[in-house]
Formats: structure tokens, sequence, C-alpha cells
């Protein structure tokens, strides 16, 4: 057994690194439609992927967001703007192994399939349920509102990429029934049936040790970050190790 400390940043590229080698992805890029829809740790995601791919050129992470959780001062306008926000460049559509840039996912919604995939990230995560939940910021449902038409309309594979700082203790059904009663104020909330995907399920399938969250916290660029206990065979701990060293310098998000 070993343990490992995991910063938001280097968790975001673990997983991205282990959806990139997902079976229902690899397949639907070879024949069918992947849209990994704008946030954060999918700008990771689609890295990995268009750099799989050989397309990578031309992609950045720095506006690949609809919203984005800020501290209270210091980045945002008066207007809440981005100081120095650039247009939205559109989410990352995959179709038969091609990026069609520009495209998002209300482009291409009603032509999704059976067995075609979305990928979208969550803001909050009940690990004990493994379950996860979206802001919504949109009055008609946002991105995930569209989503869900073609996931229960025509079964198309929802992975919601997750990590574990994002992780809450209560039943998010609940938290759902408080933030969106009448009266309420903020960003609205959903709870979404979906596979999640955190650092613990990317370290399993990509070396096939097992992880376990063991302690959280640090500071001077630590916070948020995980302790992670890995055990398994030696050559699992191995390849863990191997793969949590070559991200260990991945730099804090920034904008």
């Amino acid at each position: 057994m070993e343990q490992f400390l995991i910063t938001p940043a280097m968790g975001k590229r673990l997983i991205a690194k282990a959806l990139a080698d997902h079976p229902a992805i690899e397949k639907s890029l070879k024949s069918g439609t992947v849209v990994i829809i704008a946030g954060t740790t999918n700008g990771y995601v689609a890295e990995e992927i268009l750099k799989n791919l050989g397309q990578l050129e031309g992609f950045s992470r720095k506006r690949f967001f609809r919203g984005i959780i800020l501290p209270p001062v210091g980045l945002t306008t008066d207007e809440g703007r981005l100081k120095g926000e650039n247009e939205f460049p559109g989410d990352v559509v995959i179709v038969n192994g091609v990026w069609k840039k520009g495209l998002t996912i209300f482009d291409v919604a009603d032509e999704l399939k059976n067995g075609d995939v979305i990928i979208k990230g969550a803001n909050a995560l009940n690990v004990t349920q493994k379950k996860a939940a979206i802001y919504i910021g949109h009055p008609k449902g946002g991105t995930i509102g569209t989503s869900l038409q073609a996931v229960i309309g025509r079964r198309v594979y929802l992975i919601l990429p997750v990590g574990l700082e994002k992780r809450v203790n209560t039943d998010l059904d609940g938290l759902a029934l408080k933030l969106n009663s009448p009266g309420a104020h903020g960003p609205r909330f959903l709870p979404v049936v979906g596979e999640i995907h955190t650092e613990i399920d990317a370290i399993s399938s990509l070396t096939g040790a097992k992880a376990e969250l063991v302690a959280a916290g640090g500071v001077a660029g630590a916070e948020g970050s995980i302790w992670l206990l890995v055990s398994g065979e030696s050559q699992e701990v191995e390849a863990a190790q191997k793969i949590i060293q070559s991200i260990k310098e991945e730099p804090v998000f920034s904008l």
C-alpha cells in the first residue's frame, strides 16, 4: 500500500487520462459522436482525447467553460464578467473521429443516438451514493437540460467526470428540493444519473489498483488536495505511482 497526494489540477489530469482510454468513448470515436461539454475538468479530458486523435492543434482550455466558480475578488469586472474574457469557443464535438470545430451540444443534441457519448462535468459529488449534481444558471436548464433529452430519450451514454474536491456528505435530492424551491436564491441544483468518474475510478481503470480517500486539504497551493491510499498487487501500485509521478508538476488551473 502507498499513499499519494493529488492536487485538484493533478486530479483533473488523472481523470482525463483515464477517460481517454474509456471503452465507450473509444468506440464512439471510431463510429459515432462524442460531445465534451465545456468545463474546467472537461478541458483536460478534451486535451487528452484530441491528443490521442492527433487533433490537439487549435484547442485551448483557457475559455473552455460557460460558468465558473471564482474567488470573491480579483478576477472579475464590476459586471461580473471575467477580465479579458474571450468569445466562447464551443464544446468539443467529435464525429467519427473528427473534431467539428465551433459546434456545441445545442447544435448536435437532436442527432445524437444510442451509443453516442456526452461528457459533462459536475459541481457536487456524494461519494457514498456515487451520485453527482450540477449547478444550473440558465432558465431552460442549460447544457444538462439539453443533454438529458438525448440521454433519456435515446439512450445516449452520459459520463460525469468530477474530482473528489467536490464531495459533499448530504443527500443530493434533498439539497435539490431546498435549492430549487420557490423563493430560494442562487443557482439551481440538479442531481443527475450517469457514470461518475473520479480520481478513484481513474486509478482503478488505469492500473487495476484500489484507491481510497483517507485525508484532504492543504495550503500554499495544496488547497482542495486529497490523499489517496492505493493498494493492490505490487505491479498495480507501481503503475499508479508511475502515473501520479508523471502528473505531479501539473500547474494550477489559471485563466
